[in-house]
């Protein structure tokens, strides 16, 4: 068949057509290139925290270091007013993913999210989501029931201190977790806490440090940012756990282990989702065995039989023979809650509004 000009070009032209449509699907396949996606990140606290900051900050340097993705950070942002506008202002400055890293930022995150339906949002520890709204957490319970192990077997006083942040459930299941493994090893310990109402300020929380120690606590554990009640603890000899970074820098003494978090392959794997086009609204709760929860390394003041113990609470905590929160449970009112053979469900975990026994105070 004999075709003439007309034809040929327009054969050509189909054919051009058909390879840039196929080069189109390719690219699309193959995601948008990392200089095109920017990642915001929020903090509550500065980054040299050495504790929640921190540790969130390592995951957005992670990103950076693996996917080559352009990345910022805003530290120490007060929850409420402060956080919706830097949330806005990183929503309306380019960046595709926002991560807001602390429960505070719940709402603020939400109702920016709605204005901007394009930006994908990550929110931790939150539990309101929407189509452009995931949220993430850690099972530090899991971490709580280990070193809470470890402090049945280690408080000679039988009085171990605990500094708290805020009263939501996150921080009452960290408290309750720890007391009830403590309680297995020694039944008469005794839990004291002290809400310093802040997540992160050195000086509330030595002070914290000091009033337990003074109420008879020889181990303090925190659900604080700052390294300083292990300070004090190293200051008084006593013992002590870090919290969400291996903290021994600063108390080599005191320090028994710390839980930490790691958030690198949990960021990493969501910048990377948006980068090909695969990022949908999702709830992550991982702990001990998703390596989501870890630990450091143990003191040089944890005996051999205690290592022992604590890594047979981790190890059953990962391979589904043990949780932290097996029955039976009774609450700070002597009231069985849950009896021999069950254990309490995420349900009941995530709206968690009450002590254990063995927990001394009133839960503000």
């Amino acid at each position: 068949m004999i075709l003439d000009k007309a034809n040929v070009l327009m054969v050509a032209g189909r054919k051009l057509s058909a390879l840039l449509a196929a080069a189109l699907l390719a690219a699309g396949a193959a995601g948008v290139h990392a200089q095109d996606v920017k990642a915001g990140f929020v903090y509550v606290g500065p980054t040299g925290d050495h504790g929640w900051t921190y540790r969130h900050d390592l995951g957005r340097q992670a990103v950076e270091k693996e996917l080559g993705v352009e990345t910022t950070y805003v530290e120490s942002v007060p929850e409420g007013a402060d956080a919706e506008r830097v949330i806005r202002q990183l929503a309306s400055s380019g960046h595709d993913i926002i991560f807001t890293t602390s429960f505070g930022y719940m709402n603020p995150t939400v109702k920016v999210a709605k204005e901007f339906p394009d930006v994908k949002f990550e929110h931790a520890t939150g539990y309101k989501r929407a189509d452009n709204v995931s949220t993430y957490s850690a099972r530090f319970y899991e971490g709580r029931a280990v070193i809470g192990t470890i402090a049945g077997h280690m408080s000679k006083s039988g009085v171990v201190g605990y500094i708290a942040s805020f009263p939501i459930p996150e921080v009452v299941r960290g408290i309750n977790a720890f007391t009830l493994a403590m309680r297995k090893i020694n039944p008469d310990a005794v839990v004291k806490v002290v809400w310093v109402n802040t997540w992160y300020d050195p000086g509330k929380e030595g002070d914290a440090a000091k009033a337990l120690i003074d109420q008879g606590a020889d181990i303090i554990t925190q659900h604080t940012d700052s390294p300083a009640a292990l300070q004090v603890a190293e200051q008084r000899g006593v013992y002590a756990f870090g919290q969400a970074s291996d903290m021994s820098a600063f108390a080599p003494q005191a320090q028994l282990t710390s839980i930490i978090d790691d958030w690198d392959p949990y960021y990493v794997d969501r910048v990377k989702a948006v980068m090909d086009g695969t990022w949908t609204s999702i709830d992550v709760w991982d702990g001990i065995k998703e390596g989501m929860v870890g630990f450091a390394p143990y003191g040089d003041a944890v005996p051999e039989n205690v290592r022992a113990a604590a890594d047979a609470i981790r190890q059953g905590i990962v391979d589904g023979t043990l949780h932290p929160f097996d029955g039976p449970i009774v609450n700070q009112a002597g009231e069985q809650v849950i009896g021999e053979g069950e254990h309490l469900d995420d349900g009941v975990l995530l709206g968690m509004d009450w002590y254990v026994e063995g927990v001394e105070g009133e839960l503000n």
